[in-house]
């Protein structure tokens, strides 16, 4: 997993509104995601391809289908790698030292 494209696909709203979308109901197409975008379908494909190659959402042929799911690994090792770290910064680090004056 390359936390740098984990981070770039999350950083643009429309590709974590998808990932919303996916996380309210697991298992849905394609056009079942694009329902209710303001963008083509084509559009919201290249967006799965970026949330695909960040390794946050996988897919499954079902039929004709291809059904896409959270992938939680990714999402797991930033949390752990990055964000816990960052939330044990206690608020007393973050006040300026007193001069002693």
């Amino acid at each position: 997993m390359d936390s740098n494209l984990v981070f770039q696909a999350l950083a643009d709203r429309t590709r974590r509104t998808i990932l919303e979308r996916i996380y309210q109901r697991s298992g849905q197409s394609l056009s079942a995601l694009a329902r209710g975008l303001d963008m083509s379908r084509q559009a919201v494909a290249k967006h799965m391809a970026v949330l695909e190659r960040a390794e946050l959402v996988v897919s499954r042929r079902v039929g004709r289908q291809r059904l896409h799911y959270l992938n939680p690994l990714p999402f797991r090792a930033i949390s752990g790698r990055w964000l816990q770290k960052f939330e044990q910064v206690k608020l007393v680090d973050l006040m300026p030292e007193s001069s002693g004056e």
